[in-house]
C-alpha cells in the first residue's frame, strides 16, 4: 500500500467514523484513493492515461471533445472523474444509465444552450464555470442525441467535453445520428504490468527494468526469478481494476476469481448484444481452447455450425471494437506495411485481459481452487499454459499501440508449418517475436523466418521466463520487458 510519506499531498475527509475519501497525489498524477462506505473500499489507481487527459486539456482548449474508448470494467468513468475533481473548478458527471427522463429529454432540443445548461446545472446541483467546468457523458450510446449534441456544444466554447461507453452501443444506436468531428479519442486498456505494480505500492522495479533494458544488461538470476513470479502475479490478477483491488482487499485468489467470473457474465452479455444468433459469444467463450490447440487460425468451423471465415467478419469487426478482444491477423507479406497484407479471413482471438484468460480457462468449474493460482504463480501447474504468455504479449503489445499480426509458412519437403507468434514494425523494420513459456531457447521458426526475409529484418526477439541475453544476433527478452520495445 501507498506510504503517506511518499506523496506531496494528502487530502482526507471523514464521514461519522469513517473515511469516505482519501486522495494522494505526485506531480500531475493520481496515485490512490479510496471510498469507503462501511466495511466496502473502492480503490482508485494511478493510471497513464491520466497524463494523456492533461494533453488533450492543455492542447484541445475546449475546441474538441475526448472520447474514451476502452471495454467494460477497465476504469473509464473512474479515471474521468478524479480527472474532472482535480482539474477543473466543477464538473457534470451525467451517467445516462441512470439519468432521469427529464435530462436525457434536454437534448432532443439544443437550440437554447442557455437552457440546456441552466437545466443541467438545477438538476445535479452544482455551479458551471465559463472555461472552468467539465460536463461527462458517460454511457452516452444510451442517447444518441446527446452524442450528436457535441457539434455545438463545442462549437459553443463555455465548457470542456469528455464522453464515454461501450462501443457495442455505440455503433447499435449511432447509426442514424450525424458522429461529430470535433473530438479527440484515446484507448483505455486495462492495468498494464508498470501500473498494477504502482498499485500494489511498488514504484522502483520499472523504471529499474527499463535502465536495465536499455544498457542491454542482465539483472541476475535471482531478481529475474523473483520479477517472474511478480509478473505471473501480475498475469494471474489481471489488470481489470476491480479484481485488483479485490486482491489487495482480501489476498485471497478465490474472491479474485469470482470477481473476474462477474466480469466474463457481464461481457457475455454484451456480446448477445453484438450478434443474437450467438455466433459472437461462442467465439468468446472458445479462444481458450482454440489457442491451446496451437492452430494457425482460429478455426470458426470448429466453434460454429457451418461456419466460415468470411461468413462473421462483421461480427469480428465489433467484438474488436468492443474491446473485449484483441484480435491478431495473418500478415501474408512481412514488411513495414504489415497492413496492406493483412488477411482479415485468417485470425487469432487473445482476450483482452490475461487475468480473465486465466478465469475462462476454468470457468466450467464453480470455482478456482487457490491451489490452481498457487501453482501457476510457481509454475509448476503440469498442463502446458504457453498460450496464457501468448496471450499476455498480445495485451501488452495492444496496450504499447501496436497492431498485432502473425505470419506462418509451410517448411520444405514437411508437412509442417513454421509460426512467428508476433510481428511488429520498428524504425522501418520489422521485429519477428517468437514467445516461450519457459527458458526454452530453440527459435527455429525465427531461423527460417530470417532466411526469407532477412533485408527487412531489424531485431529478432525470443520472449521468454529468464534473464536478458544477446546470443549473436537473437535477443532473448524477459516477458516483464516486452512494455520497453
Amino acid at each position: 500500500m501507498p506510504k503517506i510519506g511518499d506523496f506531496v499531498s494528502f487530502l482526507c475527509f471523514e464521514i461519522g467514523d469513517f473515511v469516505r475519501f482519501c486522495l494522494f497525489k505526485i506531480g500531475d498524477f493520481v496515485i490512490f484513493a479510496s471510498k469507503q462506505i462501511g466495511d466496502f473500499v473502492i480503490m482508485i489507481f494511478k493510471r497513464k492515461i491520466y497524463s494523456k487527459l492533461l494533453d488533450w486539456k492543455k492542447t484541445a482548449k475546449g475546441k474538441r471533445a475526448l472520447v474514451i474508448k476502452g471495454a467494460r470494467r477497465v476504469g473509464k468513468s473512474t479515471i474521468v472523474k478524479e480527472f474532472a475533481k482535480n482539474e477543473y473548478k466543477s464538473f457534470i458527471f451525467i451517467d445516462f444509465a441512470e439519468a432521469s427522463k427529464r435530462t436525457k429529454e434536454l437534448f432532443e432540443d439544443i437550440s437554447d444552450l442557455n437552457f440546456l445548461f441552466v437545466q443541467l446545472q438545477m438538476i445535479y446541483k452544482v455551479q458551471l464555470f465559463e472555461r472552468q467546468s467539465v460536463i461527462i457523458f458517460d454511457e452516452v450510446q444510451l442517447v444518441p442525441l446527446a452524442r450528436q449534441a457535441i457539434k455545438y456544444l463545442v462549437a459553443d466554447g463555455r465548457y470542456d467535453y469528455i464522453e464515454t461507453g461501450s462501443l457495442i452501443g455505440i455503433r447499435k444506436y449511432m447509426t442514424n445520428i450525424v458522429i461529430p468531428s470535433e473530438e479527440t479519442t484515446i484507448n483505455m486498456f486495462p492495468l498494464d504490468f508498470e501500473e498494477f505494480r504502482w498499485a500494489l505500492g511498488d514504484t522502483v522495479t520499472v523504471p529499474l527494468l527499463k535502465q536495465c533494458f536499455d544498457s542491454q544488461k542482465p539483472i541476475g538470476e535471482v531478481v529475474t526469478r523473483e520479477i517472474i513470479r511478480n509478473f505471473r502475479l501480475y498475469m494471474l490478477i489481471g489488470g481489470m481494476p476491480q479484481a485488483v483491488n479485490e486482491y489487495i482487499e482480501t489476498n485471497n485468489f478465490a474472491c479474485v476469481d469470482e470477481m473476474k467470473r462477474t466480469i466474463l457474465n457481464l461481457y457475455e452479455t454484451d456480446l448477445v448484444k453484438i450478434d443474437t444468433t450467438g455466433r459472437a459469444s461462442l467465439m468468446f467463450k472458445n479462444i481458450a481452447s482454440q489457442l491451446s490447440h496451437g492452430g494457425s487460425r482460429f478455426k470458426v468451423s470448429s466453434v460454429i455450425e457451418n461456419g466460415r471465415a468470411e461468413t462473421i467478419l462483421s461480427v469480428l469487426n465489433d467484438m474488436e471494437a468492443s474491446m473485449m478482444v484483441n484480435v491478431a491477423y495473418h500478415c501474408d507479406e512481412p514488411n513495414i506495411g504489415m497492413s496492406l497484407s493483412k488477411n482479415i479471413e485468417k485470425f487469432k482471438l487473445y482476450l483482452n485481459d490475461t487475468g480473465l484468460f486465466v478465469t475462462s480457462i476454468y470457468k466450467d468449474s464453480d470455482a478456482v481452487d487457490n491451489k490452481i493460482y498457487e501453482k501457476i504463480l510457481s509454475d509448476k501447474l503440469e498442463a502446458n499454459l504457453g498460450y496464457i504468455y501468448k496471450n499476455i504479449v498480445a495485451q501488452t503489445l495492444r496496450s504499447m499501440g501496436k497492431e498485432l499480426f502473425y505470419y506462418t509458412f509451410p517448411a520444405e519437403n514437411s508437412n509442417h508449418n513454421y509460426e512467428i507468434d508476433f510481428l511488429i514494425n520498428n524504425s522501418n523494420k520489422i521485429c519477428p517475436l517468437e514467445v516461450k513459456s519457459s527458458g526454452y531457447k530453440k527459435h527455429t521458426s525465427i531461423d527460417e523466418f530470417s532466411k526469407k526475409y532477412s533485408s527487412c529484418i531489424k531485431n529478432k526477439y525470443v520472449v521468454y521466463t529468464k534473464d536478458l541475453k544477446k546470443d549473436l544476433d537473437i535477443i532473448y527478452l524477459p516477458i516483464f520487458m516486452l512494455q520497453f520495445l
